[in-house]
């Protein structure tokens, strides 16, 4: 079943000439509506007349993360603000967040493309749909609510949370569709359990999971305990949100990209080049129709492949693997994205600490867990118990407060961080992500 069947199976050189079409009229608007743009193009020495080809593409400058901290939070608005209808916004190093705005385009276009995969996952507007994705500033929940009320069915607009609630109402309600981290999934099985409920007598058949990496191997638990048929989704928020791109239920053998709305790139992340399809380099997305905060180029740091082979399933938007790893030091820990850097903010900011840390991830049970170990200085060190009981809960207090993520806190000896002569190894990933 597809959503759009004009759309999603357009043939590759009619869908060339409509992202064609729209990448003149996006690099026009960009350039005579946001400062940033046009800068960047007159430092690149390519004006919006010099796109006569998607080829032409490379000869634009990219867009990074740190452009909309650079330029927080409205800087990169191509429309006036009174015609932006909702904001949605990541943490960001020293309160600088990642804003996004939409207008009320926008926001239609976003619910469509959302009921665009949720068709491709398998579900159909009789189905019962629990949202436990968060709500808010993230883009999850929300992205996951619109496509489902734009595909018809019956949503439950659950958050995170609650998780032992979260069990009873999917057996009361009867969802058939669950949105959330894969990693909640199985939490969930396991709080069923524990509350002698068996999540397979359920109805519940589908899970459409993203917002976290994810193996094949956990792919096949989820889908062997919860007895659901486990759907890959991708996004980012500086994009959209959720339904950049979907696998669909025929094959689950790679997302298939919202091209009509998105154009994609994979380049040589060291040297910035464009590669063919099938080589593996990072994903670089050009949002093609988007009116509050388009974006040219934007670097994703996602390591992966794009495959233009047609799939069973119909739709003949390309297909990107599984993302392999990242081109840059960003951690995902359930679903929030957090940086190195935006730790260390925090403890360079508290007294009694040496500017020596280092981040170990885990998987613990089905859930990513985030400690951080920093040594403190030899006063400090030689306290009394209670007052390093004290410090620690402060740090881990404001890794809460403002980065939206639970992390343990460890406070070791002076000297006890192993020293590099290079850069030194901040992130310690114990997860066995391949």
């Amino acid at each position: 079943m597809i959503f759009d069947d004009d759309m999603e199976t357009l043939p590759r050189e009619e869908l060339e000439v409509l992202q064609l079409r729209r990448l003149k009229g996006l690099v026009d608007r960009v350039y005579a509506n946001v400062p940033f743009y046009r800068k960047s193009f007159d430092d690149a020495g390519v004006r919006p007349s010099d796109i006569q080809s998607l080829a032409d593409v490379r000869y634009l400058p990219f867009t990074e993360k740190q452009d909309l901290r650079n330029h927080y939070p409205y800087g990169l608005f191509a429309v006036p603000k009174d015609n932006v209808v909702r904001i949605h916004a990541s943490s960001g190093t020293t309160g600088k967040a990642t804003v996004v705005g939409y207008t009320k385009r926008d926001v239609e276009n976003w619910a469509t493309l959302m009921a665009r995969s949720l068709v491709a996952a398998g579900a159909t507007k009789r189905d019962i749909i629990h949202v436990a994705y968060g709500y808010g500033l993230f883009t999850g929940g929300l992205g996951a609510h619109y496509g489902a009320e734009r595909l018809g069915a019956t949503t439950i607009p659950m958050s995170g949370g609650s998780t032992k609630r979260q069990v009873i109402l999917l057996r009361d309600f009867g969802a058939t569709v669950i949105c959330c981290t894969p990693s909640y999934s199985l939490f969930l099985y396991e709080t069923a359990l524990e509350s002698g409920i068996d999540i397979k007598e359920l109805p519940l058949r589908i899970g459409v999971f993203g917002a976290e990496p994810w193996t094949e191997e956990m792919r096949r638990d989820i889908e062997t305990k919860l007895g659901i048929k486990a759907i890959d989704i991708y996004g980012l928020s500086e994009i959209m949100g959720p339904g950049v791109g979907i696998e669909c239920i025929e094959a689950q053998a790679g997302a298939h990209l919202q091209e009509d709305h998105f154009l994609l790139e994979v380049i040589d992340p060291v040297t910035k080049e464009p590669l063919p399809p099938g080589e593996t380099g990072e994903l670089v997305i050009t949002t093609l129709c988007k009116e509050a905060q388009p974006l040219i180029r934007y670097r994703t740091r996602d390591i992966t492949s794009l495959n233009l082979t047609p799939c069973r399933c119909g739709r003949t938007f390309a297909r990107m693997h599984r993302v392999m790893g990242r081109s840059d030091d960003m951690l995902i820990i359930r679903g929030v994205n957090v940086f190195p850097s935006q730790i260390e903010s925090i403890l360079l900011e508290t007294q009694g600490l040496t500017p020596h840390y280092q981040l170990l991830v885990k998987r613990e049970g089905n859930l990513d867990t985030l400690e951080v170990q920093v040594e403190v200085d030899e006063k400090i060190f030689s306290d009394e118990i209670k007052n390093l009981q004290r410090l620690g809960g402060k740090i881990q207090k404001h890794i809460k407060e403002f980065l939206g993520v639970t992390a343990t806190v460890k406070l070791v000896e002076p000297r006890s961080i192993q020293r590099s002569e290079g850069k030194a190894k901040r992130i310690v990933d114990m997860r066995n992500l391949s």
